[in-house]
């Protein structure tokens, strides 16, 4: 896993879509010097055009232009059900650019069929890349070249951490694991600020224990070289209290449903490919 830095020599980049992620990426590359008005966007929705000009000094399209052609990547940040409409809507403009997708569950061979593009790279983020936390994983068709994937890490290097993945397949798991992940730690989040209150803690006091040990084991297990196993052991001490809520978690296999629930999540972006990538 890297971490890359972005280069002043970024081309012309455009995006179809300008919701979260989007702006999440256009705010890296803004923080890292990227003229703005090296931006294109086309975002249908009004609310949206203004939130990027407001925050970015973006002026967001709602429909492709001929301007489009200008850019020689175009990121495709658009939702899996809308993608082979927009893509029809945009092809003519970007014959000639590296494609960049965000969009879950779409294989790189529907996107090459729509667009008539063999230079295709997929990606999945999540959202921590909001706050430049984030961590995506890419897959490159053959036809992009080693100094086109610098230019895609390039351009995520503003929102966090990226890998490379062997195989479009494991796109569905890394969906699954970190594309779908930071909902998983939010949801033991409010249970462990749920469980503090009903302890006696006030809301605000759960909440800021709860987050601050995320946040505080999340770096410990990133600067160790142990597993995360290991170190759950060194907490853990026979009879103790995380014995005790450790055995109670086993007692009720939270960690096999936990598994099945990352699997439903695989399936469901692979049946996602299935359902829109026709």
């Amino acid at each position: 896993m890297s971490q890359t830095t972005a280069s002043s020599s970024l081309p012309t980049i455009a995006f179809i879509g300008g919701g979260n992620m989007a702006s999440a990426i256009m705010g890296g590359l803004i923080r890292q010097g990227h003229a703005a008005g090296n931006i294109e966007v086309v975002e249908p929705y009004e609310p949206t055009r203004a939130a990027l000009l407001q925050s970015y000094g973006i002026t967001a399209q709602a429909a492709p232009t001929a301007a489009l052609q200008r850019a020689q990547i175009v990121v495709w940040a658009v939702k899996p059900q809308t993608f082979k409409d927009a893509a029809a809507q945009t092809r003519a403009h970007t014959q000639q650019a590296l494609h960049l997708s965000v969009a879950a569950g779409i294989r790189s061979d529907s996107i090459a069929q729509w667009l008539g593009s063999e230079r295709i790279v997929r990606t999945m983020p999540n959202t921590p890349a909001l706050v430049g936390k984030g961590v995506s994983a890419l897959y490159a068709r053959p036809a992009v070249n080693a100094a086109e994937r610098q230019r895609v890490e390039a351009i995520l290097a503003g929102t966090g951490d990226v890998l490379w993945v062997d195989t479009e397949k494991q796109l569905d798991a890394v969906t699954a694991l970190s594309g779908s992940g930071p909902a998983y730690v939010f949801y033991f989040m409010e249970a462990m600020t749920r469980a503090g209150t009903a302890m006696g803690l006030s809301a605000e006091q759960a909440h800021q224990l709860a987050v601050g040990t995320f946040v505080g084991a999340s770096e410990l297990a990133r600067r160790s070289d142990e597993p995360p196993a290991v170190l759950r052991e060194r907490v853990t001490s026979k009879g103790g209290t995380t014995y005790a809520a450790l055995t109670s978690l086993e007692h009720d296999a939270v960690g096999d449903a936990f598994v099945r629930a990352m699997q439903a999540a695989e399936r469901r972006a692979q049946e996602l490919g299935d359902e829109f990538g026709g």
